[in-house]
């Protein structure tokens, strides 16, 4: 069986189990479940916290992994990611007083502190930065109000509590996190069953993406409307009953669906549909 390490409990648990569920998967019904073994399609899951995954995936216990970049990352583990999942994007960033520093090169000879020593230090390093770097566990807003530091460094989304706690975001982006799927470095690449379970979670991301789109179309406007909705390969043409009309069917990106009907509409198109794509593979 594949063996698949799932995050348990965090912003990463609930969006990598709906994936997995999305791509055909049987996810555990309760939260205390610590291993579910799905014998149709092969596969084990182990659900782990999300800091130990990228541990127990080098390790080779386990194939291949969901976490985020950060943790795998922060823990120097030698696993690798294989395939971004789009979910739970974050930015990680350093803070700090207003005054305190205009850029990293200030942070020489201060202390940093931070759930993510691992990524710190080595940036630091990679800045040529002598700083000392000081782990704490959950939130870390408060060390610099409490002294353990003058500056913090942790993901950053909105920016609303480092604005409660009086401090300001200082420099660039340290880096830019999601999910990731990963696996231990050096393991084979064509394994079947793992590129079997990356193309079902491709194939989430595709239908995520995209709308089907239907349509009616005169032929003396097809190759306009085509040029809207080009689709993947190409659209599905077939003709109508009525002399002159085509139906039309193409895959077009979500986001952008309203914009081209309305393109569409103005092309004199009609019955203009979407639908939803609940799976595909490209």
């Amino acid at each position: 069986m594949l063996r698949i390490a799932v995050p348990n409990k965090g912003s990463l648990s609930g969006p990598a189990s709906a994936m997995l569920h999305e791509a055909g998967y049987q996810q555990r019904k309760e939260s205390k479940e610590l291993v579910l073994v799905d014998p149709e399609n092969d596969v084990e899951f182990f659900y782990l916290r999300p800091r130990d995954i990228a541990i127990y995936v080098s390790s080779g216990k386990l194939d291949i992994g969901i976490t985020g970049r950060d943790l795998l990352l922060d823990s120097g583990a030698n696993a690798e990611e294989i395939l971004q999942l789009g979910f739970a994007r974050s930015t990680f960033r350093y803070a700090t007083k207003p005054g305190t520093a205009t850029g990293v090169g200030d942070f020489g000879g201060m202390t940093i502190a931070t759930s993510y020593e691992g990524i710190v230090a080595k940036h630091l390093a990679d800045e040529g930065i002598d700083a000392a770097v000081v782990h704490l566990d959950g939130a870390v807003e408060t060390a610099i109000q409490l002294g353990v530091a003058e500056v913090i460094a942790d993901v950053v989304e909105t920016g609303t509590s480092l604005r409660n706690a009086g401090l300001e975001v200082i420099g660039e982006p340290i880096m830019k996190s999601e999910a990731v799927v990963i696996r231990r470095t050096g393991s084979p690449a064509d394994d079947p069953k793992v590129q079997q379970f990356l193309r079902r979670l491709q194939g989430v991301l595709v239908a995520r993406s995209y709308v089907m789109m239907d349509y009616d179309c005169r032929v003396e406007h097809l190759e306009q409307a085509v040029a809207l909705t080009p689709g993947l390969e190409s659209p599905t043409i077939s003709p109508l009953h009525h002399e002159g009309w085509v139906a039309v069917r193409s895959m077009v990106a979500a986001k952008e669906a309203q914009r081209i009907m309305d393109d569409l509409y103005d092309l004199g198109a009609r019955a203009i549909l979407t639908t939803a794509i609940h799976a595909c593979r490209l």
